[in-house]
């Protein structure tokens, strides 16, 4: 094969040498499923120096230049290192079936097996309604459940909203370099179909130096986009955050926050709404986190969108028939979860006193997506279940879970009045490990804390007061209440009881950067030191809870949800989206 190369890489590839034995990596990777007419990044990285001439790309057996249309770029040194990597940006297939992608360098061979999938040519689904429950795990589910129903002779007395789907799957989460993913990795998933490393959004983890150069895959909202519908993302974290940055970002870098804004207005997509305002705003703004003077929010403004920084002013733009682009920024930082801002007023409230909560967002969202007759992709997170879970402030995290049902009874209702053509999705990126082993309580005799706590028979019920409209109980310091434990932990002091002053701070660095009890529990009557079972110095050095690696559950009704069932791969949840949608290259019709 023939490569167009620069004088300077010419005369590099002129003084090269014989590659050592060692395979070359192929992007996308093995057994990769590529939706028929995605684009993506086709990268092979060599482990030496490769001699243009000896270099060669055949996909089932042809010349690649003749499968994609464009030649590979050799790049003689990449980033100035002794190695060299063919790039193809951009590459696309549209007819489906298995491809064998062959790799050599005249001495070393590899190759790599992708299998491209058409959709059907008609959509199942007008809208998908994709909800993630950001380290939403069983026990959040189960103790949601429990506080905003209650029991009766054993028996709960209601369901979850999301308990009523009629279909069910375990999904796995491990991504391409640990059984243990981050939210960036695990969003990815879903909003690609493509597995890739922990931090990365939108691309493949590659060898290159800088975060935006890996090889990219696009996103549901580039392939949404570009068949007409609309899309959005809502989230109680900051927007830049991973979860609904993985419906733009082409990072291998979540942190790449200021790139990531640039990505939300070059996506053109059609509604962001949760917090993260500094990083829209000009280095010269006070407050901000660019390092550049772009008015990201003058910008958005100027590309047609309605701006809220509250809810009053989101429900104005919203209610108004003409708003069909919007942006929400609501917080400098996270948005409150339920419990501060409906009950506790702790957190951020009283500087930013008027915050829509998920619900509110969903049904903002909702009323400027529907305005667009073909149809709508939306992503709602309940973001802080995993910010309080790393925080191990389970009744934070518990009324999170409540918010993040409300949102899908409110769709599921939507959905109804509007022609039962929307699928919606429910699940999780990643869990916690978290358990519910009884309760905490306060009667029990004695001072010691730890033996208030009851288990099996001596658990019995807790007693929160019945639960209002929306599902919360109006009061968490009841006393007998949920013992909801994290199975990985920093040191710190277990007090046994809520939070109510502000969102717990497990453990704290100390001079000399190591992870230490916060001691600012230390005097709570009854608190027990627990020595943790992290890592505690070095980089590596935890001062809250972590994610774990156990499957997620999924659960989804509406057109297009019976392909969910029984276990499936987190980027499975991508096709089951393309192909309710018809979002790829129609599938030949069937002979007669």
């Amino acid at each position: 094969m023939r490569f167009a190369l620069a004088p300077l890489a010419a005369a590099l590839c002129a003084a090269a040498f014989t590659l050592p034995a060692t395979a070359q990596t192929i992007f996308p990777l093995n057994r990769a499923e590529i939706l028929a007419g995605s684009h993506f990044d086709l990268k092979v990285e060599f482990p030496g120096l490769v001699d243009a001439s000896a270099a060669k790309l055949s996909v089932n057996g042809k010349d690649a230049a003749t499968v994609f249309g464009k030649r590979a770029e050799l790049i003689a040194r990449e980033d100035g290192k002794d190695v060299s990597s063919l790039i193809l940006r951009g590459a696309r297939i549209t007819k489906p079936g298995s491809y064998t992608v062959t790799a050599s360098d005249g001495t070393n061979t590899r190759s790599v097996t992708w299998n491209v999938y058409a959709t059907p040519a008609k959509a199942a689904a007008k809208n998908v309604i994709l909800f993630i429950g950001d380290g939403f795990s069983i026990a959040h589910r189960t103790a949601a459940r429990m506080l905003s129903k209650g029991y009766e002779d054993g028996k709960l007395k209601g369901k979850l909203a999301m308990d009523e789907m009629p279909y069910m799957a375990l999904l796995t989460t491990q991504g391409t370099d640990s059984i243990i993913t981050d939210s960036a990795n695990a969003a990815h998933a879903y909003t690609t179909g493509h597995k890739s490393c922990v931090n990365a959004l939108g691309v493949y983890c590659s060898r290159a130096a800088a975060s935006l150069d890996h090889p990219k895959v696009e996103t549901l909202t580039e392939i949404a986009k570009r068949s007409g519908l609309s899309v959005g993302a809502v989230t109680n974290s900051e927007v830049e955050d991973a979860t609904p940055a993985s419906m733009v970002a082409h990072t291998r870098r979540r942190s790449d926050y200021n790139d990531i804004v640039k990505m939300f207005y070059d996506s053109k997509i059609d509604v962001i709404m949760g917090g993260g305002s500094p990083n829209f705003l000009p280095k010269s703004t006070p407050g901000s986190k660019r390092t550049d003077d772009v008015d990201y929010i003058e910008q958005f403004k100027g590309a047609g969108y309605a701006f809220a920084t509250t809810k009053a002013e989101m429900n104005t733009a919203a209610a108004d028939s003409k708003t069909t682009k919007l942006l929400g920024l609501y917080n400098t930082g996270n948005v409150d979860g339920a419990l501060d801002l409906k009950f506790l007023k702790k957190g951020s409230v009283s500087k930013f006193p008027d915050q829509p909560d998920v619900v509110e967002e969903m049904k903002a969202a909702i009323k400027v997506l529907s305005r667009n007759k073909k149809g709508f992709v939306l992503m709602v997170e309940s973001a802080r279940i995993d910010k309080y879970s790393h925080s191990m402030d389970p009744e934070r995290a518990i009324y999170d879970t409540i918010m993040l049902d409300d949102a899908v009874k409110a769709a599921q209702d939507w959905a109804k009045a509007n022609g039962n053509n929307t699928m919606i999705l429910v699940t999780a990126d990643h869990t916690h490990p978290v358990s519910i082993i009884g309760t905490v309580n306060d009667e029990a005799p004695g001072d010691d804390m730890r033996n208030k706590v009851g288990t099996y028979e001596d658990a019995g019920f807790p007693n929160y007061p019945a639960p209002d409209a929306d599902g919360y109980p109006n009061k968490v310091d009841v006393s007998r209440r949920v013992r909801m434990v994290f199975g990985a932990y920093p040191d710190y002091y277990d007090t046994f009881r809520p939070y109510l002053d502000g969102e717990n701070v497990p453990g704290i660095k100390n001079a000399e950067g190591i992870t230490v009890a916060n001691e600012a529990y230390k005097n709570v009557p009854g608190a027990v030191l627990r020595v943790g079972n992290l890592p505690n110095k070095g980089p590596r050095g935890a001062n809250q809870g972590i994610h774990s690696g156990d499957d997620v559950l999924l659960t989804a009704m509406g057109p297009g949800a019976n392909k969910v069932h029984g276990q499936m791969e987190n980027s499975d949840l991508f096709r089951v989206v393309a192909e309710a949608l018809a979002l790829g290259k129609p599938m030949a019709p069937a002979k007669k």
